[in-house]
């Protein structure tokens, strides 16, 4: 079977910055995928690439058989591929359900309108948010904000989601609601790729992780090997974490 998502030789450049450098990696329908490495070292590149926001400068994605290299953010939201953001930004003076409703619209997977809001009730209360649906959405905590980026994500009927330090700035049991959440929409056979700085959670969420390291992937593998891979240790995980 074919992979879902398949990189290929893939760089971004931005003047004389090699952001990434002849990338491979694929991820297979229903995967839990971690992408982990230090700051700088490419991770939110390589999703804008994924995402039409910073096409390759060289190298090949692939979408479900098809090549998407040079797609634009609204193609690769109806093909299926969604995203959250690590600074999470809804749209501020709208409510709740306006926010979810855009991001179906947006996708082309409800019509404007009482469907589209319809749609988003769904997902709402998917996430726990139905009671705030009315509110406005700059007033909502940032916990509740990101599981507002998980429910926009979910309203574009994606087959890939791909999160963007979705547990960042949350206490433990915030992030252990956003495990649960995450959890059950991989139940849902949505193809899941998270960028993540807690290793807990990496070690609990998925069966394989990525690591990039100044733009290059120089590791791939299941959990326990990758905290065990020498280069991984050296280049981001330290040899304190490896030993404990």
């Amino acid at each position: 079977m074919s992979p879902l998502l398949e990189l290929r030789g893939v760089t971004r450049q931005f003047g004389g910055l090699r952001a990434l450098a002849a990338v491979d990696f694929s991820i297979a329908q229903g995967e839990v995928v971690g992408l982990i490495g230090p700051n700088g070292a490419g991770k939110t590149t390589l999703v804008n690439v994924i995402t039409g926001v910073h096409p390759a400068t060289a190298g090949t994605v692939r979408f479900a058989g098809e090549d998407v290299t040079r797609q634009q953010p609204w193609q690769a939201a109806r093909r299926g591929i969604a995203r959250t953001f690590q600074i999470v930004q809804p749209f501020p003076d709208m409510t709740v359900l306006e926010n979810v409703a855009a991001a179906g619209v947006f996708a082309g997977s409800a019509p404007y309108g009482v469907r589209a809001e319809a749609a988003a009730m769904e997902h709402l209360g998917f996430v726990g948010l139905a009671e705030r649906a009315r509110q406005r959405a700059g007033s909502l905590t940032l916990a509740m904000r990101k599981r507002l980026e998980l429910a926009k994500g979910l309203a574009m009927q994606p087959k890939l989601l791909l999160l963007d330090e979705v547990n960042a700035g949350l206490n433990p049991a915030e992030i252990e609601q956003a495990l649960a959440l995450i959890r059950a929409i991989a139940a849902r056979g949505v193809t899941i790729l998270i960028i993540e700085h807690l290793m807990k959670v990496v070690l609990n969420l998925c069966s394989r992780i990525v690591v990039l390291h100044h733009g290059e992937l120089i590791a791939s593998g299941d959990p326990q090997g990758i905290v065990r891979d020498p280069r991984v240790v050296q280049a981001y995980l330290g040899r304190r974490y490896a030993a404990h």
